[in-house]
C-alpha cells in the first residue's frame, strides 16, 4: 500500500513539474539529471557506441561504418547532376586509408571490399585531379585494385533502367501488406532456418542511412530459449509459450562517431523489419512484432539474457512461425489516408 501510494506522489510531482520543466532545454536536462533517471542507459549505450566506433576503425572486422558511409557519400557525388569535377576531397584519404587498413587486418566482407573498390576505381576514372585526390590515388593504387576499373564493375551506379523490374502490381502489393497481419497462434513446426536467411536477405535491402546497415537480426528457435527471451518482453504476455522462433531485432550505436546519429539505428532497424515480415508472408510465414519499450529492468534483463554491449540495444522483437489457420487475428482497422497525408501545418490527430 505505502509503495503505491509513493508511486502516485511522484507520479503528481511530475506531472506538477512538467508545465515548468518543459519549457525550456536547460530546465529539461535538469529535470533528466536530478528528478528521472530514465534515460541514463541511452546516455551510455551511445557514449559506448561512439567509444567502440573510434577503437573499431582499421582493426579485423567483417565491415566498416566508416568505409560504407564514406562510399555511399561517393556514389551520390558519382549520380549527381551536374557532376563536380572535384569533390569528396574532404574524405577521399580517410577513406583510403581505412579501405587500405583492413586490407592489411583482414576480415572485411568481399562484397563489401569489391562495391568499395568498384566506386573508387570509377570516382579516380572520372574525377579532376587535385593534391589530395593524387595522394588518395596513389594509395588506392598501391592496394592493385585500381587496375580492375572496367572490368567486371558490377557495385557502380548505374541508370534506373537498368535497374531491376519486378513487375509486381500496387493491387498485388497491396494485398501482400493486407496479408500481414499480426499473428499469435502458431503451429509447432520448425522453421527451417534458410527460410529465415532469405526473409534476412530481402530485409537487407531496405533503405538505410549512408547505408551502414546498423542493425541485426538475433534468431532463436530453441524452445525453452524462445520461451525465455519472449516472456521479457510485455507485449508477448499470454501467447509466450505459443511461438515457435522469435527474432530480437537489435540497433547498433556503434556504427556513429557522433550523437545526432543516435536515432538512426532504430529507423533503419524498423525499415528492414518491415521488408523482413513482409518478405515472410511470402515463404508461408506469419510474424507478429513485439513492442519494446525503454524500461530499464527490461532493458537490463534482456541485455544479461542475450549478452549484450551497451552499444546493441533491443529495437522489437519479432515473433514467427506457420500460422495456426485457425488462430484468430485482429482486425486492426487502420487510419484512412486522408487523416495520414497533410497538405497543412494542422496536425491534429
Amino acid at each position: 500500500m505505502l509503495k503505491v501510494l509513493l508511486r502516485q506522489i511522484v507520479d503528481r510531482t511530475d506531472r506538477a513539474l512538467l508545465p515548468i520543466v518543459a519549457s525550456s532545454r536547460l530546465l529539461s536536462s535538469l529535470y533528466y539529471v536530478t528528478f528521472s533517471v530514465r534515460f541514463q542507459r541511452e546516455h551510455r549505450s551511445v557514449l559506448s557506441g561512439r567509444l567502440a566506433y573510434w577503437r573499431g576503425l582499421g582493426t579485423v572486422r567483417h565491415s566498416s561504418p566508416l568505409l560504407r558511409r564514406n562510399v555511399h557519400r561517393l556514389e551520390k557525388g558519382l549520380v549527381m547532376r551536374p557532376r563536380q569535377h572535384v569533390f569528396a576531397e574532404e574524405y577521399i584519404e580517410e577513406t583510403v586509408a581505412e579501405l587500405t587498413s583492413l586490407r592489411v587486418a583482414g576480415g572485411l566482407d568481399p562484397s563489401e571490399y569489391k562495391w568499395a573498390t568498384d566506386v573508387l576505381a570509377e570516382y579516380f576514372m572520372v574525377v579532376t585531379e587535385t593534391a589530395v585526390i593524387g595522394r588518395a590515388r596513389a594509395k588506392f593504387g598501391a592496394l592493385g585494385a585500381a587496375c580492375r576499373a572496367g572490368q567486371d564493375m558490377a557495385s557502380v551506379p548505374r541508370p534506373r533502367l537498368e535497374g531491376i523490374e519486378s513487375g509486381v502490381s500496387y493491387e498485388e502489393f497491396m494485398a501482400l501488406c493486407r496479408q500481414r497481419r499480426s499473428v499469435r497462434w502458431f503451429e509447432q513446426r520448425h522453421v527451417p532456418r534458410d527460410l529465415i536467411m532469405k526473409a534476412v536477405d530481402a530485409a537487407a535491402q531496405a533503405p538505410s542511412a549512408c547505408n551502414r546497415q546498423p542493425f541485426m537480426f538475433r534468431y532463436f528457435d530453441e524452445p525453452n530459449e524462445v520461451r525465455c527471451i519472449a516472456s521479457i518482453a510485455m507485449g508477448a504476455a499470454g501467447y509466450a509459450d505459443n511461438l515457435p522462433a522469435l527474432v530480437v531485432l537489435l540497433g547498433d550505436l556503434s556504427c556513429y562517431p557522433h550523437e545526432w546519429d543516435r536515432h538512426v539505428p532504430y529507423i533503419d532497424a524498423s525499415l528492414a523489419a518491415m521488408q523482413f515480415m513482409l518478405s515472410l508472408e511470402t515463404l508461408g510465414l506469419a510474424s507478429c512484432p513485439i513492442n519494446w519499450p525503454d524500461i530499464e529492468h527490461r532493458e537490463r534483463e534482456m541485455a544479461q539474457a542475450l549478452e549484450l554491449p551497451w552499444h546493441l540495444r533491443p529495437v522489437m522483437l519479432i515473433a514467427l512461425g506457420y500460422p495456426d489457420p485457425q488462430g484468430g487475428v485482429p482486425h486492426s482497422a487502420k487510419k484512412p489516408s486522408e487523416s495520414l497525408l497533410r497538405t497543412s501545418n494542422d496536425y491534429t490527430p
